[in-house]
Order: C-alpha cells, then structure tokens, then sequence
C-alpha cells in the first residue's frame, strides 16, 4: 500500500509541475502575462519578482498535495477508462470553479471581482488547459507503469522545469552583485 501511496503521490507531483511549466510557457507568451504583471491595477507582482521568477519551485507542493487526494481516491480515479476525465472534472468543479477565493472565473470571482475581459478568458484558458494535461498524463502514468519511456521523458522535463527558474535566478542576483552601486548624495 505505501509503494501505491508513493508512486501516485510522486508520479502526480512530476507530471503537475510539467504541465504547469508548459502551460505557464505558452499562456505567458499567447496572453501576454509580462504586460499584464506589469499593469499595476493587475493587483499581480511584476514578472521580475522574486516569487514570480521562483514560481515553478512552489509547484512540487502543490502536486504532492493533487497526490495525496488521487491517492485517497485512486479507484474512482484510476480503475474506470475514463478514470482522466474524473481527474479533470473533479479538478474544474472543485480547484477552479469552486474555490473559496475569489479566483477569476470561479463563482466567488464572479461575485466580488469586476470583470477584466480577455485577461480572465486567458487565465481560464491556462488552468483548463493545465489541468487537462495534469489529469491525462497522470491517468496514463498512473494506469502503465511499464511505461518506462514516460518516466524518463517527465523526469527530464521536470527537472529542466525546476533548473531553468533557479539558473535564472542565479544569473540575476550574479548580475545585480556585479552592478556597482552608486552612493548617493545627501
């Protein structure tokens, strides 16, 4: 039972923080984030924030937490074909559409948030798709480990997700430590 516990709590956290990477990627770029972020009434740190640069280092939590709940629910989850679409709906209706903070596009959003037009449509766009990916590669990974060539392809994304945020964020403290500091007069 442990082995089972860990190999779904495991295999989910991977497969969450690559498809939250890639979905970040793309919705960064497609929804232009960086002038979003930038946009003080955003109510959102800027990309260049240090929480905002280290983002994806946080996403092993979440998807050890996504883990334990497959885990405790793994037969509803696991045993039917369509096992990922329960994984995917349950996701929607509970961690999107339902959240008790007022998130865009969650029933609570609607009721306290002003409407912000296509910036809600791309962060809808962005969860929907995360979390599809999320709920069809674990579905898979979970239902075929034989599947070595899987594992091998999640861990090296995941491990590329997890350096690129770190190697940049070594690369700007490298820079800001070599920027000479200009006292100033009083």
């Amino acid at each position: 039972m442990p082995r089972v516990l860990w190999a779904i709590v495991i295999k989910t956290t991977v497969a969450h923080t690559v498809s939250y990477f890639i979905a970040g990627l793309v919705a960064f770029r497609l929804f232009h984030y960086a002038a979003v972020l930038t946009d003080p009434a955003s109510g959102m740190r800027p990309p260049t924030h240090l929480m905002v640069r280290a983002g994806v280092l946080f996403q092993p939590i979440r998807g050890l937490l996504f883990g334990v709940v497959f885990y405790l629910l793994r037969d509803a989850l696991f045993g039917p074909p369509l096992g990922w679409l329960v994984i995917w709906l349950m996701l929607v209706f509970v961690g999107i559409l339902s959240t008790f903070a007022p998130a865009p596009m969650s029933i609570e959003g609607f009721i306290y948030n002003e409407p912000t037009g296509a910036r809600r449509w791309g962060g809808l766009t962005e969860v929907l798709s995360q979390s599809l990916l999320l709920s069809v590669v674990t579905f898979y990974w979970v239902n075929h480990p034989e599947a070595a060539w899987i594992s091998w392809v999640l861990g090296v994304l995941c491990a590329l997700a997890l350096a690129l945020p770190v190697l940049g964020l070594l690369a700007a403290r490298s820079t800001a430590s070599e920027t000479p500091h200009t006292p100033t007069a009083t």
